[in-house]
């Protein structure tokens, strides 16, 4: 059985295939199209999955989308009756609801065919649901405790379950307009970053201020009893007019979340690319404090009402890895898992799991330990590459080394001499984080390292922190925690007396936010870190994705070119090593 999940006209588009209840692929539509969180029709990822396991679209069973627009529908109309929004924004609803109930005709279309020709049936997945699924269905655990928060979707924020086995028992769900991805993004804004997935860089300001403002966030966002909250919505527009969402084939983007109650309760907010003072960080310092406040009140509930010690998190908010390096600090929670693309992306997997197991009700077959869906690229191919790029590479060595022993200890070194190395291995990593297939590697030791790297590859902002990559075995050692994370989705606060070690991945506050590297999940990876080890004592490597302002690099020829138009040192290309004479 051939199950086609899909995460379509929406932000961070994607599509996942599983085959009799096992994952087989799955990848964004952005690294293919590369424009970051591309919004559309994600025919690039279908054509990779369907390629992948090697059938036609006329040989799939189902299709699964992580919508279903009649969910809540008496909700939404409810809504519209009180409250009265635009009309830009009702027409641009009912503009993507439609385009999902005409998927098949979209299919037919892109893939020129006829209608009839496709066989799958259509199942729509409430997006939530299709949330749980992502991260409970796939997960080790029997028995857990279910949360999804994000911005919206199918008009809910946060819905709290309950998982056994085979069954997901929603509990309870907090619906639009009131959503903590909706406050966070909102102060993204505020803060000057207005492009769609900015909060990331708001996590990074926050380690440098202090949450001296978390008084006026209270007045922001209301906790309520049992779990709940509201947003005091005289600080917001999202809800009459203000979010103009743009998803049709195109970078997603919304107009401004925050209304001028929040100018008045703040100040002026920040013009993008002006100068952060100690207001800003004050300000990204206490929308973080609120925001764990918020969410230790929804995950302390659901411990309540389901008396389980594991958690399966999901939605755009499980991406807040600072406030998940905290929740075994503040909850009865003893095991988390949390997908690698636990976001809208994620959607993809989780509907075509929705469907497998609690709607057909199949038997759980697999568990997610590894990020590695996306495409790979053979040795000849690489060598294609090169060939075909030979006049770009003069100035340059090109060596190839079929010896992969011979290949880690040449790389080890020049990581230990300071090289910047780009790192393009196996399949593409699944999720927003570079996890050692399509990394930038660096030596953590050397606390000039993060602007080296800004200077000569990144370009970017520069509080926002690098990332460590730590052997399983050595986490205890660095750590204050040793729950591993292959996922990179948990800060932990470095050790005191190590934090001296490895500063170019300690941020301000003291906290790295890790990648736990098992032998068993990456073994060329792990043996490169182990080298490294062997040969400077420190067990960890400093990874960032391989990008520049762009989504992560996924065919050879994106990476040669990254290479190519920075001052990164070496590149090892599967195994190739091409190195600046």
């Amino acid at each position: 059985m051939y199950i086609l999940g899909l995460n379509a006209y929406h932000g961070d588009s994607a599509a996942a295939i599983i085959a009799d209840g096992v994952l087989i692929a799955a990848a964004e539509e952005e690294r293919f199209l590369r424009v970051k969180h591309w919004a559309g029709f994600p025919y690039e990822s279908i054509k990779y999955c369907l390629n992948k396991v090697g059938v036609e679209l006329q040989d799939l069973d189902y299709i699964a989308l992580n919508r279903n627009t009649r969910a809540n529908l008496h909700k939404k109309i409810l809504f519209t009756l009180k409250n009265r929004p635009g009309f830009g924004l009702i027409k641009s609803r009912l503009s993507n609801m439609s385009k999902i109930a005409a998927i098949k005709k979209t299919f037919a279309k892109e893939f020129s065919t006829d209608i009839p020709n496709i066989k799958a049936k259509i199942i729509n997945v409430e997006h939530h649901k299709a949330h749980l699924a992502s991260s409970f269905f796939v997960s080790e655990f029997e028995e857990a405790a279910l949360v999804s928060i994000d911005g919206f979707g199918d008009f809910t924020s946060v819905m709290v379950a309950r998982g056994h086995n085979k069954s997901i028992e929603s509990l309870y769900q907090i619906n639009y307009p009131h959503s903590l991805g909706v406050f966070y993004s909102a102060f993204t804004q505020f803060l000057g970053f207005p492009e769609y997935g900015d909060e990331y860089k708001v996590m990074g300001l926050a380690g440098f201020g202090k949450p001296v403002y978390l008084d006026k966030m209270k007045e922001v966002v209301l906790l309520k009893p049992n779990g709940q909250f509201t947003l005091n919505l005289n600080y917001f527009q999202h809800h009459l007019s203000g979010d103009r969402m743009q998803w049709n084939n195109t970078a997603p983007s919304f107009g401004r979340l925050y209304s001028d109650c929040l100018v008045n309760l703040l100040g002026k907010p920040r013009p993008q690319s002006s100068q952060i003072d100690t207001h800003h960080k004050d300000i990204a310092a206490s929308v973080q404090a609120m925001y764990e406040e918020a969410l230790f009140h929804i995950l302390n509930h659901a411990y309540e009402i389901t008396r389980c010690e594991n958690l399966s998190l999901a939605g755009g908010c499980a991406m807040n890895s600072l406030a998940n390096g905290k929740i075994f600090d503040n909850t009865s929670f003893k095991r988390i898992y949390i997908p690698p693309g636990p976001y809208d992306a994620g959607g993809a997997i989780g509907s075509a799991y929705f469907l497998y197991n609690q709607i057909l009700g199949l038997p759980r077959k697999f568990s997610m330990q590894t990020a590695y869906w996306g495409p790979e690229y053979s040795s000849g191919h690489i060598a294609a590459v090169l060939s075909q790029n030979n006049s770009d590479l003069n100035g340059f060595s090109v060596n190839r080394l079929e010896d992969a022993g011979i290949l880690i200890a040449q790389t080890a070194r020049y990581l230990a001499e300071g090289k910047i190395v780009g790192w393009f291995q196996g399949r593409m990593e699944w999720g927003a984080r570079a996890l050692g297939n399509r990394s930038i590697l660096a030596d953590p030791r050397r606390a000039d390292m993060r602007d080296i790297i800004n200077s000569k590859i990144k370009k970017r902002e520069s509080f926002r922190p690098f990332a460590p990559s730590v052997l399983y075995e050595c986490v205890g050692e660095y750590f204050e925690k040793d729950y591993p994370d292959r996922f990179m989705l948990k800060v932990y606060p470095v050790k005191g007396e190590k934090q001296k070690t490895i500063p170019a991945v300690t941020h301000v506050d003291g906290t790295g936010r890790l990648q736990t590297v098992d032998k068993t999940v990456n073994p060329l990876y792990w043996k490169l870190i182990n080298c490294f080890y062997e040969l400077t004592g420190v067990p960890v490597l400093l990874n960032t994705s391989f990008n520049e302002n762009e989504p992560i690099v996924c065919k050879p020829q994106e990476a040669l070119n990254c290479f190519l138009r920075t001052n990164m040192d070496v590149l090892v290309l599967g195994n190739f090593v091409i190195e600046r004479k």
